[in-house]
């Protein structure tokens, strides 16, 4: 039996040898070309030498592989959370001149399709492959144990980057990643799928879902870094401009006839709402007519530039939204600021974009560039709730922040003092001429994001729209075609799957060509909708301000347009066309079927826990954990989660006199905790969402030398808990105090846990300029009790 195995495995060994040697004698046979369909593309066979002497000899031809002749430069620009009805090019209020200089040479699409939500639209557009089947159906922090929702890639789908880069491109991605499964996002990796793992030979952003503008969490390749925040100037869209600049302009100078793949994706506009104050102010007094005569004004600007058929009417808004004229002086006064901070920092997002039009075009690439411009990675999000919020936490927190908490703060909204979020009102009028907004994947006003693309060397109309159906999957294939390489059929020896998207190259100059896209699904959180030939079904299970589904899946009622007539969706069909609606849902679970769609998971904030979720935890129900001095930039998702338990935190440290600096924290100034010394006394603060703080200290003052000191919490019960805190050093009891709220879900995506120090913002301002540790960290040991 041994032998006839060990023969069976010499024969398909042979084989496979023989296979990679025809493959080789191939790759110049009849064109010359390599074959691109299998990647890498393969070595020559190495000529054998009998020559003795080098000088008698000549050298073989360097093997080197390179993009087909003239391929196009390819940049991709996703702005993030900005709806249809938001950007000037698409009728919308805010000033984007360099979206409209880009249109006016190229061509706007107004019936192009996202997923409604972050990280599930970066992995459908970076693949060309849906985002059930990328594994990613909702965001990294909430993926679950299921198929489609795992936040793995699989190994049969490869990325643009990874597949250009293998055909000669250079590859760099600045700003939001957003595709890094949690438990992988620290320093014991693995790194298969950061940027760099991914096909991106640079990479200078943050990985998770949002940043502070003005103290992101900043990565170049797999490293922190720290940039200058204390310059009063900087804001991370404009550093990863430079840095993107910086990039291209040295990859262009050093290999000019390279071309090059970017992907530029800003944190902005997604919350906080952070600009600057000169663009904000550019807005003032400019939404004082409120967001209904807002969705007027829009959709007739945008019937007037073409961007919707004439006769669209205006879909009604969500019965939650009450109408401006309702509204209180005191919420239209918060509510205005909102709106123009947030307009503020879409155009100064458009601003930097520009930066990479101008330095394209002084260059003399942006005529041989493939640019894509897409305004908004879903719709706009309407996640502030009724009003709005100063803290965004206090939402991924189950805290409902009150009116005056606001106009307390309402001149601090976008500075680095808030994390702040605008009303839902502004989200709905933002999604003009549609009713719903981000995560709503049943109506187009989650799903429908303006795009406008330019190639000056190939497409010859010009300010044009194009109105065929199309999806974010369908970008990976279109660049394909236009970059002329075929989709791989085998990447590093993967069988890949069949290409889900399909190439938009054929509508480039018709704007009247049969769309090639007869059908696509959506889903998200229990939203889910089917597109089938020119008519949409759709049902919402539950808006994001919902706590919980309207209804339990089997029971959502569904509704049904005819979107070839009925832009908008303001016209359902589902009583008067019950068949039609009933082929549709039998049409959505094929799709669901065969995308990984199933099972639906329609939690939403709770997933953040992955006990809940049942994801993996790089802590794997660990209940100690040791850290040493040195152990910073930690990700919440990558540390021991403290939140709704008794614990006990015990420190081997040796001090100074008058002992300052933290001991360990998490989190920053819009929720965590610190435990840390200060003039001597030890110190444990929790602050709770930004909205109140609660300290423990002890009453004397640490001897120098060394000692353990010990913090201890007695957890009250439930989630988002009180309880009491105990101080001791070297065993004797030293303060004690009530902390009467704690964070129950999370202390913020773009913050961290710290030894030694607290990095991105401070939890308390006790220590705010200052909070090395001055003394010895030996060892901080963390217990849950």
């Amino acid at each position: 039996m041994k032998k006839t195995a060990l023969t069976l495995f010499s024969l398909f060994v042979f084989l496979a040898c023989t296979e990679v040697e025809k493959k080789e004698d191939s790759i110049t046979a009849n064109t010359g070309e390599p074959d691109r369909s299998i990647l890498p593309i393969l070595e020559p066979k190495e000529e054998v030498f009998t020559e003795l002497d080098a000088r008698n000899a000549k050298a073989p031809k360097r093997f080197e592989v390179k993009a087909p002749e003239k391929a196009p430069n390819v940049v991709v620009v996703l702005i993030d959370d900005i709806g249809f009805g938001h950007s000037s090019a698409f009728g919308g209020p805010i000033q984007m001149p360099n979206l409209e200089r880009l249109a006016s040479n190229g061509l706007k699409y107004n019936r192009f399709h996202t997923t409604s939500l972050c990280s599930p639209t970066r992995m459908a557009l970076l693949s060309g492959y849906n985002h059930h089947s990328n594994n990613a159906g909702a965001i990294m922090e909430v993926a679950t144990a299921f198929p489609g929702n795992s936040a793995i890639r699989p190994q049969n789908i490869s990325t643009i980057a990874q597949v250009l880069k293998l055909n000669g491109y250079s590859t760099a991605a600045f700003g939001k990643y957003h595709e890094t499964p949690p438990w992988e996002a620290s320093v014991s990796g693995p790194y298969d799928r950061w940027p760099t793992g991914s096909g991106f030979d640079k990479f200078y952003g943050f990985i998770g879902g949002e940043t502070n503008q003005w103290h992101p969490m900043v990565y170049d390749g797999t490293t922190r870094v720290y940039p200058n925040v204390d310059d009063p100037n900087y804001h991370f869209t404009n550093d990863m401009t430079d840095q993107a600049l910086a990039w291209m302009n040295t990859q262009q100078s050093l290999t000019p006839d390279k071309p090059f793949y970017m992907y530029f994706a800003t944190g902005a506009t997604h919350a906080p709402h952070h600009a600057p104050k000169a663009y904000s102010d550019k807005y003032k007094g400019k939404f004082s007519q409120g967001w209904d005569k807002l969705r007027e004004q829009t959709l007739a600007r945008q019937i007037e530039l073409g961007v919707v058929p004439k006769g669209t009417k205006l879909a009604p808004k969500p019965e939650a939204i009450k109408d401006w004229d309702q509204l209180s002086a005191d919420e239209k006064r918060l509510f205005e600021r909102q709106m123009e901070i947030f307009a503020g920092f879409a155009e100064h997002t458009d601003a930097q974009v520009g930066r990479i039009m101008d330095a394209l075009e002084e260059r003399g690439e942006l005529e041989n560039t493939l640019f894509y411009y897409i305004v908004g990675d879903n719709g706009s999000s309407a996640e502030g709730g009724m009003i709005g919020m100063f803290n965004e936490n206090t939402y991924f927190n189950s805290v409902q922040e009150t009116l005056d908490m606001q106009l307390n703060k309402i001149e601090k909204l976008g500075t680095e003092e808030t994390y702040n979020h605008f009303a839902a009102g502004w989200a709905v009028a933002g999604n003009t001429p549609f009713t719903w907004t981000k995560q709503v994947a049943s109506n187009f006003g989650g799903t429908r994001n303006g795009m406008v693309l330019s190639w000056p060397a190939r497409i010859k109309s010009k300010g044009e729209v194009r109105s065929q159906f199309h999806h974010v999957i369908d970008v990976a294939p279109t660049i394909y075609e236009a970059v002329g390489v075929p989709v791989p059929k085998m990447v590093y020896g993967v069988q890949q799957r069949p290409m889900e998207g399909v190439s938009m190259l054929y509508s480039f100059d018709n704007a009247n060509a049969p769309e090639v896209r007869k059908t696509q699904y959506f889903e998200m959180i229990g939203n889910r909708g089917i597109y089938h030939e020119g008519w949409f079904a759709g049902t919402i299970h539950k808006a994001p301000w919902e706590a919980k589904p309207r209804k339990p899946l089997a029971e959502d009622v569904w509704e049904l347009y005819n979107v070839n007539e009925d832009f908008s969706q303001s016209n359902n069909l589902a009583a008067q066309q019950p068949e039609k609606l009933e082929e549709l849902k039998k049409k959505f679970m094929e799709e669901a079927i065969k995308y990984k769609v199933l099972p639906i998971d329609d939690r939403s904030i709770e997933r953040f826990d992955p006990v809940i979720a049942g994801r993996p935890d790089l802590m794997n129900g660990r209940t100690k954990l040791e850290l040493y001095e040195g152990a910073k930039g930690i990700p919440e998702n990558a540390f021991i989660n403290v939140k709704n338990k008794s614990l006990r935190f015990t420190a081997d440290v040796e001090v100074p006199a008058n002992a300052n600096g933290v001991i360990l924290c998490q989190g920053g100034d819009f929720g965590g905790w610190s435990f840390y010394m200060l003039n001597g006394k030890a110190c444990y603060t929790y602050n709770w969402v930004g909205l109140e703080s609660y300290t423990v200290s002890s009453d004397k003052v640490l001897s120098p030398g060394k000692h353990k000191i010990r913090f201890e919490f007695a957890y009250e019960g439930g989630r988002g808990g009180g309880g009491k805190g105990t101080l001791f050093f070297d065993d004797a009891k030293v303060g004690e105090g009530q902390i009467k709220h704690t964070n129950s879900n999370t202390f913020g995506i773009d913050e961290s846990a710290d030894v030694g120090t607290d990095e991105n913002t401070p939890v308390t301002a006790a220590y705010k300029k200052n909070p090395k540790f001055n003394g010895k960290i030996n060892k901080v040991e963390v217990n849950l009790l």
